[in-house]
Parts: structure tokens; C-alpha cells; sequence
């Protein structure tokens, strides 16, 4: 839905005086001259606190991908790894100061409407296609997980061999979830458990990082001990490789499996196209104002994904999985509340994310159609039956984070922003040679680079067999 655009005349063009307002505020402070109608950049104005907007904002950043930052750094090593999540969380933020500027101009609260805005149609259906494959590739991961830990859950319940009986393997379990759960909720005409969808998300990825940090002083290291010492006191089922006869944590290394790294940190920073609604929503919104809210929630997330990463590497060294949750013991009572919570979570967030990419098809196919229930079910059922696909051929939760990292990712911190930021900010307010827009245009660039040699490493892992021969 196209904003209010400001009516004001003036020397230059109403781009420009867009981007003078922009820089003052974002709703003008001091009430508008009498007789001349206020300026305004929504409907109606917010009233989320600042406080509640970094509690959506971080909802919206967290993810899956907090799981596979543990092995990330098993590959990169413990320095080099924090070096790069700093500098994928700063490159988030300066994205996040494109995209508000280039909203400020334009008067636009909707990621894909800067695209036509800077394209036309053709940046419209572009940006949402490009939303859609990253909602996708949520949605596999989420799936993944209930895939992988599911079957551990239930097999310990009935005290079964998850690997054993035909009924708790994981492919047939996800089905079975889809069917019975997911596809009821993603039939719903409106999202009314949102809120504490997102809420419980959060609660329970925190829940899981306490549990992380307890879990590593709990199993130490186990140098000084046989393999049959490590095998009786170690918690039952866990992994003996687990617990890395070495216990020597690695500051930088670089391996073949490197490639998946950045993307799976980048699959974890991605916020992008939930920034605009959620500064629509701001109460008292500037852009300063909306830049420390997502300072804040990004600096958290660093945080907390720094934390992830560091003490679940430093529990299993180098033999630690992309989905760090399948270390740890299956009969291990905390860790059986961390999986229950993480597959309540991500069960009830699969609806939430085809939600959008439901949307933006019927935005896309089928514009200016009133609501129709059969094509409502029939987007809800193909979109399930395809990712439900896509997680039963796929060998690992490593491979979606690295493909939908080194694709949808890149382009939506990095090339969509300052792309947006080159077409819309009027050459009268900033000349293409300036400093800003050279910024942004090696901003650009780094993306395409990044994106490049991220999937030319994957592809040419996969051509060698090395990802398989990795045992993750």
C-alpha cells in the first residue's frame, strides 16, 4: 500500500525535499504551518514503545540458523568467527540505514514496493521472489529440525530405537506434522497467535542458550580419560565423539567447509523485510529512532549468537554437527525439554513464515482478486507438499542454511538495499560520485562477490563429494 507522499513545494524535486524531511524527522516534531496539511508517512501514527519494537525486531532476526553457529565456527575458528559475525551484524546495520532512507524518500513501509518503486513491476516481482525463496528456505529448516529431532524425542519416550521402527523415522514424522498441525493453522484466514508465536520462539532459543552454557561446564573435557571412562560417565547416548579427545579449541582455521560459514551467519542477521512494518508501527518513529532499535536487537543477537557459537563449540570441538542439538544425549532430561521446546516453536513459526510468502503470490498471480478460499488452500497444500520435498531429499540442515545463505541472504542485506539506495535517492540530494553512494555501490558489489564465491564453493564441495565425506 502506497504512503502519504509529502505536498510541498520548493526548489528541488519532491524526492529531495522527501529526503531534507527524512533527515529531520521522520513525522515532523512541530505542528505544519496553518492552513498547509501535516506531513505524514502513515495512515495513522504508531504506538509500539521503543522497548516492544526491539523485542519484534529481534523475534524477526532470530532463527534456525542460531543451531548451526556452533559448527560454523568449528570451521573458522573461535577468533575469526566473532571477527566475521561483527562484521556480518555492522554490514546488517548500515543495510538497515539504506533501506529507512530509501523509505524516507519514497514514502513506502513495504520492501517490495521500494522495489517497483526503484523498478517498476519487474523490481516488484523481483524483490518478492526473492522473499518467497528465503520464507522457503525458513521453512525447510524449520522442517529439518522437526525431522532430525522429532524422532528423538518420541523414541525416548517409548524407550524405542529412534533408528529402528519404521514409525519415528523422521521423513514419515514430518508428514504426519504437516498434515495434522502446520496445515490447519496455515489454513486460518488471519495469524491471531502471532504474537505469541513470536514470543515463544524467542523464550525458547533463550531457553536453549542457558541450556548450551550449563551443558559445557556439566560435561568439561574429557582429556584424562579412556575411551571406556569417557563412555561410562559421559551422559547416555551421548556421542563419544562429542567429547573431542583434544578438548584444544582452534582461534583460525580455514577448511573446505569455510564456504558454508558466512552463509549460515547471514541466513542468521536477516531481517530485512520486516524492518519497514515495524517502523510503520514505532511510536514516535524517526529515523534515528527506528536505527537504534535495530542497533540494539542486532547487537543483542551478536550477543547472544556469539555465546551460542562459542560455548557449543567449546563443548564438542571439532566434531560438532550443523545442527548442534543432535550432540547431546537423547535421554538427557534438559536437553529433552530444550528439544521439546525448540519443535513447539518451530511448528508453530512454519504457518507464520508461508503466511507472507502466501501473500506475495496472490500479489503477484493473482492482483486485484478478491479472497477466494479454494486458491487459499491451494497455495497453503502446494507450498507444504514442496517443502516437505525439498526437506526429504535434502541430506543435511547445512545445506539449506548455505544455499538460501549464499542467495536470498546476500541479496537482502546486501544488494536489494543499496540498489534501492542508488535508484531512489535523487541525484539533486546526493550525486552518484558522492561518498554515500560509493558506499553503497561497493556495498553492492561485496554482495554479488560474497554471493559468488559462497556458491562457487558449495557447488565445487558438492562436485567432489567432500560435503558427504564431512560426516555432517
Amino acid at each position: 500500500m502506497e504512503l502519504q507522499d509529502p505536498k510541498m513545494n520548493g526548489v528541488l524535486p519532491s524526492d529531495a525535499v522527501g529526503y531534507r524531511q527524512e533527515r529531520e524527522g521522520f513525522l515532523p516534531s512541530r505542528g505544519p504551518a496553518p492552513g498547509s496539511k501535516p506531513v505524514q508517512f502513515m495512515d495513522f501514527e504508531g504506538k509500539t514503545s521503543f522497548g516492544m519494537s526491539v523485542f519484534n525486531l529481534s523475534n524477526a532476526i532470530m532463527g534456525s540458523g542460531i543451531l548451526g553457529l556452533a559448527y560454523a565456527m568449528a570451521h573458522t575458528g573461535v577468533i575469526f568467527f566473532l571477527a566475521l559475525l561483527l562484521c556480518i551484524a555492522l554490514l546488517s546495520s548500515y543495510s538497515i540505514h539504506l533501506l529507512l532512507t530509501c523509505a524516507g524518500i519514497a514514502g513506502i513501509r513495504a520492501y517490495e514496493q521500494l522495489g517497483q518503486r526503484a523498478f517498476g513491476p519487474a523490481g516488484k516481482v523481483v524483490v518478492a521472489a526473492v522473499i518467497c525463496l528465503h520464507n522457503v528456505g525458513a521453512m525447510s529448516s524449520y522442517l529439518f529440525i522437526i525431522k532430525s529431532e522429532l524422532p528423538l524425542v518420541i523414541g525416548t519416550f517409548l524407550y524405542m530405537d529412534p533408528e529402528g521402527d519404521w514409525f519415528l523415522k523422521g521423513n514419515l514424522l514430518i508428514i504426519i506434522v504437516s498434515v495434522l498441525i502446520i496445515l490447519p493453522l496455515a489454513l486460518m484466514k488471519h495469524l491471531g497467535y502471532l504474537g505469541y508465536t513470536s514470543g515463544l520462539s524467542l523464550t525458547c532459543m533463550l531457553f536453549f542458550l542457558v541450556s548450551v552454557i550449563y551443558k559445557k561446564f556439566q560435561l568439561g573435557c574429557a582429556i584424562g580419560r579412556n575411551e571406556t571412562a569417557m563412555e561410562s560417565e559421559a551422559p547416555v547416548g551421548l556421542p563419544s565423539q562429542g567429547l573431542n579427545s583434544s578438548c584444544e579449541a582452534q582461534m583460525f582455521t580455514v577448511d573446505s567447509q569455510m564456504s558454508y560459514t558466512v552463509p549460515i551467519m547471514a541466513f542468521a542477521f536477516v531481517c530485512h523485510p520486516e524492518v519497514l512494518p515495524i517502523y510503520t508501527e514505532l511510536c514516535r518513529p524517526s529515523k534515528r529512532r527506528m536505527q537504534a532499535v535495530a542497533n540494539v536487537s542486532i547487537g543483542a543477537m551478536f550477543c547472544m549468537y556469539g555465546l551460542t557459537a562459542t560455548f557449543g563449540y567449546l563443548t564438542f570441538y571439532s566434531s560438532v554437527k550443523a545442527e548442534m542439538l543432535h550432540m547431546y544425549s537423547q535421554k538427557d532430561p534438559l536437553i529433552l525439554c530444550v528439544r521439546l521446546a525448540v519443535l513447539l516453536a518451530v511448528t508453530l513459526t512454519v504457518p507464520v513464515v508461508l503466511f507472507p510468502i502466501r501473500r506475495a503470490l496472490q500479489q503477484l498471480l493473482f492482483p486485484g482478486k478478491a479472497f477466494s478460499w479454494p486458491r487459499h488452500v491451494a497455495i497453503a497444500l502446494i507450498l507444504l507438499v514442496l517443502v516437505n520435498v525439498l526437506v526429504i531429499c535434502v541430506p543435511t540442515i547445512r545445506d539449506i542454511f548455505g544455499v538460501i545463505g549464499s542467495t536470498s541472504a546476500p541479496s537482502l542485506i546486501f544488494i536489494l538495499p543499496s540498489i534501492f539506495y542508488l535508484r531512489i535517492v535523487p541525484s539533486e540530494v546526493e550525486p552518484f560520485l558522492s561518498w554515500p553512494k560509493i558506499q553503497a555501490l561497493c556495498f553492492g558489489v561485496l554482495g554479488v562477490l560474497f554471493m559468488a564465491v559462497s556458491l562457487g564453493f558449495m557447488f565445487a564441495n558438492w562436485a567432489t563429494g567432500q560435503s558427504r565425506m564431512s560426516g555432517h
